[in-house]
Formats: C-alpha cells, sequence, structure tokens
C-alpha cells in the first residue's frame, strides 16, 4: 500500500484524505485533524521517509513556508504536491490567465508576494503546484454564508472570478499522480460575479437576496474589500490535457445543486 503524508489537513486536505483512500493508499498528516504533531521532528522526518507522495497545503506564515524552513532538506518522496493560490497572478483586469502567466514577488512581506514565492520553491522542488481559486463544496459554500448572515452581493459591475469545488480538486490531485511537475490551474469552467453564485443559492434555498453594498459598505469587511481588489478569470485547459481531467461540478450551479442535495 503506498503512502501519502499530508501537511496540514484542513477543509481541502481532509478531501483530498477520502479521495486517496477511497484509491487504497494510505494517509498519514499534520493539523488539527491528523495524528502527526508538526512540531515532532522525529515523527515527521520517519513519516516523510516512507512517504511515496508528499502534499503540502499550508501557506506561508510570517512570509515563509513553514514547511519548506523545517522539513525541506527531508522531501525526497518520489512525487511532490502543493496547493498554492491563483492569487499569484495577482489582478489581471478580468482577463484570462494561465500557467504561462508571470507570478510576481515584489516584496516578500506581502501575502501575495509570499505565496508566490513558496509556489515557485515548491516546483523548484520538483512539486506539481495546484494554483486553486475560491473553493468551496460542503460545509463552505453560499448556503452557510447566506445561514450565517456573511453572504454579500457587491455594487461592482465586471467583477469576475473562478472557483471550485472541493471535490473536484481531489480528483485532479489523484490524476496528477502520473503526471509532470508544474503548474497546473484547477478551475471549474465558468468564471463568474460572487453576485450570481449568492443569487442562485438564494434562488434554490428560497431564500431572500441580501442587500447590494458599495465596495466601500462599512458593512463589508477588510478580508471582502481585499477580495473584490482583483478580477481574473482562470484557465484551466493545461489540467484538462495533462491530467485527462474533468471537473465533476463544471460550474457553480451544478455545485451548489449537489451541496442542496446533501443537505
Amino acid at each position: 500500500m503506498s503512502t501519502l503524508l499530508i501537511f496540514g489537513l484542513g477543509y481541502t486536505g481532509q478531501a483530498i484524505a477520502s479521495a486517496f483512500r477511497a484509491a487504497d493508499w494510505r494517509v498519514e498528516a499534520t493539523g488539527r485533524a491528523g495524528a502527526l504533531d508538526f512540531s515532532d521532528e522525529d515523527a515527521v522526518r520517519a513519516a516523510l521517509a516512507r512517504a511515496d507522495a508528499v502534499l503540502s497545503s499550508v501557506p506561508p506564515v510570517d512570509g515563509t513556508d513553514p514547511v519548506l524552513e523545517r522539513y525541506g532538506d527531508a522531501l525526497t518522496a518520489p512525487w511532490l504536491g502543493y496547493l498554492s493560490s491563483t492569487g499569484v497572478y495577482g489582478d489581471c483586469g478580468g482577463a484570462w490567465v494561465d500557467e504561462t502567466a508571470p507570478i510576481g514577488i515584489a516584496s516578500r512581506q506581502t501575502r501575495r508576494s509570499a505565496r508566490a514565492a513558496a509556489d515557485l520553491a515548491w516546483l523548484a522542488l520538483g512539486a506539481r503546484s495546484f494554483r486553486l481559486p475560491g473553493i468551496y463544496g460542503p460545509g463552505r459554500s453560499a448556503f452557510d454564508r447566506l445561514r450565517d448572515g456573511r453572504a454579500h452581493r457587491i455594487d461592482q459591475p465586471g467583477q469576475i472570478f473562478s472557483r471550485i469545488h472541493v471535490a473536484d480538486i481531489a480528483s485532479a490531485v489523484l490524476a496528477a499522480l502520473d503526471a509532470p511537475p508544474g503548474a497546473y490551474n484547477l478551475a471549474d469552467d465558468l468564471p463568474a460575479p460572487q453576485n450570481a453564485v449568492v443569487e442562485e443559492a438564494c434562488r434554490l434555498a428560497g431564500l431572500p437576496l441580501p442587500a447590494l453594498l458599495a465596495i466601500d459598505d462599512p458593512a463589508l469587511p477588510p478580508a471582502s474589500r481585499a477580495f473584490y481588489a482583483e478580477n481574473r478569470r482562470i484557465a484551466n485547459g493545461k489540467a484538462r490535457r495533462v491530467l485527462n481531467w474533468r471537473p465533476q461540478f463544471p460550474t457553480y450551479r451544478e455545485g451548489l445543486r449537489a451541496i442542496l442535495r446533501e443537505g
């Protein structure tokens, strides 16, 4: 039985772990849901030594990648993967972006540049860097934000984002086991305004629409304003060609309907 070691068993990591276990892999992991303590170097290095594949979902902390900083010298498994972010491309003015687009590292003091530096560092080790847009799925969707009063509609015409269902990330990582190292954009087929997603969730659930807010409305959290400061469409053609991968949920509509069916 092959073994996958996951650094950071969070929301996406757990979906990937479930997919690998279903494919008869043994999975070890650090993180709150994992059995390994990241700071226990002896245990983690022993796990790294027996791993056939290693995947990190740990983002940079204080400008550096904790996994690379602490265990970079032990990342010798035949297969390496890294869950990155399409935020490395920055604001693209709504244009389509593929893996050939440059990623900038203007200052290591910014969150985006630290992520870009980590992405490039993992690629230099021969990893597959999975660049992810907005992630949603059961327990983390527009339905949850509506229920908690956190859903917003923003009066900002022309704003476009890409997203991906968590199950489609898991299937892509599995598909990449035989793929060459490199960057892979993982996104569904329909970039869309966030307003459209919220409105579809309201329609499906029979809920009233949240108020339309201006981007500078005090009710909008700073993190949300930062989110709306970027605008891009993520192209998934390379993942389709090289991984022979197709999203099970090609748009947010199928994804939301599936989440609603699951309760």
